[in-house]
């Protein structure tokens, strides 16, 4: 009997992962105000900020009392995360699938530290004081069709009431909320007025005075809890930096390397610029 010979055919392209789409650490959603402070992790930025003055009322030929001594305050933003990626791709793989193996494993690296940083982000949700709260773990809200975009309207008013600027809020909204409110022709009809180009990751509409956000990286327990945050960017300072990436030849094989270290570390630095809704789907 003849051999067979079937040989292997290598396609020219990948099949790509799917990928969640990243929000919170967008401009927009955090500000980067002090990144260009550090330099490695264990840095730290001491950011300041001072009380107002007290506003008096003055009475004609009557002295005004001394100058007070204002208070001020400092609070720290410590780069304390580090993350490392590290992969090796040998010579005969790269030669037999004629594609950019080493590209493509960049940028999924790239992808991975990204998705980190969005969580360690979207976790700071815990530090929003009880008055901007909706909800909670032990009595958690169930939007509704009817109801959902009332949710957003009740947040809004919280930001309100903290004297948090209008302009540039958003909220971020895990899928099943999002459909909610794709049943409410209140939501639909606000639709947005921005072109397909310039949207931000994860946007899907405007509704409340908010930039709407979908992610899937909304936190939750166990599909439940799910934390719905709506603010502004000035209340979370972000800070990273890629402090090393290097291309090398591992002794023993025949291939290339990268590796590369990301180092970053986040402050809620205003609270009152966010509140949460606490919700679970019916």
């Amino acid at each position: 009997m003849a051999l067979t010979f079937i040989p292997t055919v290598w396609v020219a392209r990948l099949l790509t992962a799917l990928e969640k789409a990243l929000v919170y650490g967008q401009p927009g959603t955090v500000n980067r105000d002090y990144e260009g402070e550090i330099a490695e992790a264990g840095d730290t930025v001491k950011i300041a900020s001072i009380g107002d003055p007290t506003i008096g009322t003055y009475t004609k030929n009557v002295d005004i009392p001394n100058p007070e001594i204002l208070t001020d305050a400092e609070q720290t933003l410590i780069i304390d995360q580090s993350r490392y990626f590290n992969f090796y791709v040998d010579s005969i793989d790269r030669a037999q699938q004629n594609v950019n193996v080493m590209d493509e494993a960049m940028r999924r690296a790239a992808y991975g530290l990204r998705d980190v940083q969005d969580q360690f982000i979207a976790a700071a949700h815990a530090q929003v004081p009880a008055a901007n709260l909706i909800g909670s773990d032990a009595v958690p809200i169930t939007p509704t069709n009817a109801n959902a975009y009332e949710y957003l309207v009740d947040l809004s008013v919280k930001l309100d009431e903290a004297n948090i600027p209008t302009e540039g809020r958003f909220c971020i909204v895990p899928s099943w909320f999002h459909g909610r409110l794709l049943k409410d022709n209140r939501f639909v009809s606000a639709g947005t007025s921005k072109t397909d180009s310039v949207l931000a990751n994860g946007m899907v509409g405007e509704a409340a005075g908010f930039n709407i956000l979908k992610s899937n990286n909304v936190p939750n327990t166990a599909g439940t809890k799910y934390k719905i945050l709506a603010g502004h960017s000035m209340a979370y300072s972000f800070a990273l930096q890629i402090t090393s990436l290097e291309a090398y030849k591992p002794e023993k094989r025949f291939g290339n390397a990268v590796k590369g270290l990301n180092v970053y570390g986040g402050k809620l630095v205003r609270p009152t610029a966010w509140a949460v809704l606490t919700a679970n789907a019916a």
